[in-house]
Formats: C-alpha cells, structure tokens, sequence
C-alpha cells in the first residue's frame, strides 16, 4: 500500500470513499446531505494536509491531519480517517494511522487527540486503543444516529 499526499485530480478518489461514509451517518458529526463539492472542499481544507492511500493504484482510504487547535494547543495534531467499503477489515486504517503519527513527528507535534470518536464505531475504538490511545473522555450522548438513538462519543489521545 503507497500513501501518498492528495492532488488537485483526486477529488473523485476522495469522494469514492468519504462520499459512502458521510451518506451512511454513522461515524461523523458531517451532514448526510452534504454536497460533493462541499464534503471535499471539508476533507481537503487549507488547515490540513490530505492524503489518499492507495493500493494496486486504487484509491483505499484517505486521512487529513491538522493542529487539533490554534495558538496554545497547535502542537496537538488532530486526523480525521475514511476507508473505501471495499477495502475495510484489510489494514488500510492501520497504515494510515501509523503514516499520520509519523507526519505528525516530522511537523512537529507532540501528540494526537481524536476528539469525537463514535462510540459505537467499535472497530476504530479498537484500533486506536491498539494503537496506543487512551479514552481520556466521554461525552454522554453527543452522536445521534441516523436511527435517532443518542449515542457517547470519545476523547482519545496519545503522545507521540
């Protein structure tokens, strides 16, 4: 798997996979009816450094790194990671985590704060508590989904 940062020419690619997840409601705080244009122009915004991950040159997954805030706590990165529904369960979250703490290393932040993640999204619980997150907070049903039912969202964190 090559992951590599987005250009111009991958909005496409990036809509294949975010477009999917956005629609399904189930693990962003994003609106299901949110325009193509206007979901790309979120994931690739001039705050974030975007990349696609790519495997036998097919777009797999895409993340976006940025400071988790302004000022005092721009040393925290914050990522945001989506993977095309064809290619979930094979790793491609993984590397991409694994490649958004390294980039976060070169730009030189201390540590990643993921700051709502969907409880019920149990996988990525999984995968980021072993990745070396800790929840280090829980807000009391924060997400309601598509279903209606409130849900708890997690503060996870780690130092890099």
């Amino acid at each position: 798997m090559e992951i590599r940062p987005c250009t111009m020419g991958d909005d496409a690619s990036i809509w294949s996979i975010i477009g999917p997840v956005i629609r399904a409601g189930e693990t962003y705080t994003l609106p299901q009816d949110m325009t193509e244009s206007d979901a790309v122009r979120y994931w690739t915004g001039s705050d974030r450094h975007t990349f696609i991950a790519e495997y036998e040159g097919r777009a797999v997954g895409t993340y976006y790194l940025r400071a988790n805030q302004l000022g005092g706590g721009a040393h925290v990165a914050n990522c945001g990671y989506m993977t095309h529904s064809d290619a979930r369960a094979k790793g491609v979250a993984r590397t991409m985590c694994e490649h958004s703490m390294a980039e976060a290393r070169k730009l030189g932040f201390l540590a990643m704060q993921f700051n709502f993640v969907v409880s019920t999204n149990e996988r990525a619980v999984r995968l980021w508590l072993g990745m070396g997150f800790a929840q280090v907070g829980r807000l009391p049903l924060a997400f309601r989904r598509p279903t209606g039912d409130l849900v708890d969202a997690l503060v996870m964190h780690r130092a890099l």
